[in-house]
């Protein structure tokens, strides 16, 4: 089986780097022979404040954290201080993006990526003469 087909791209470094005000989600990414299964953990956000987008060859993913106070609250020690998650990923051409399906549950995103068909381990036939 060849290697993962999707890297974090410099957009996702730069961010890291530059934009101290973003989260980089923890992801991982699973491989089959069909595909890539890819979990990204997005504790706090709803499917509201998600955003996904596929542009070319880039996969980007960004998350609001939804944390309300009570009424009249005051945060006496907060360890989080961004409220955006935000993660990009370059695709290999090896993978569909056209055909990128989602779904999230408990702050945990889940996207399957299926191989394109060129990519797709197929079965030759064999012709007797």
């Amino acid at each position: 089986m060849s290697e993962t087909k999707v890297t974090q791209s410099a957009e996702t470094e730069s961010a890291v780097r530059n934009e101290r005000h973003y989260l980089v989600p923890p992801v991982d990414v699973v491989e089959d022979a069909s595909g890539i299964t890819l979990y990204a953990d997005l504790p706090g956000v709803n499917k509201d404040g998600l955003n996904l987008q596929v542009d070319g060859d880039t996969l980007t993913i960004e998350g609001s954290i939804a944390l309300a106070l009570a009424e009249g609250a005051v945060a006496t020690h907060v360890e989080v201080n961004a409220q955006h998650y935000r993660r990009a990923f370059t695709l290999s051409r090896e993978l569909d993006a056209d055909k990128v399906q989602a779904s999230f549950d408990a702050g945990v995103l889940r996207l399957r990526i299926p191989k394109a068909e060129h990519a797709q381990p197929r079965k030759v036939e064999i012709q007797v003469a």
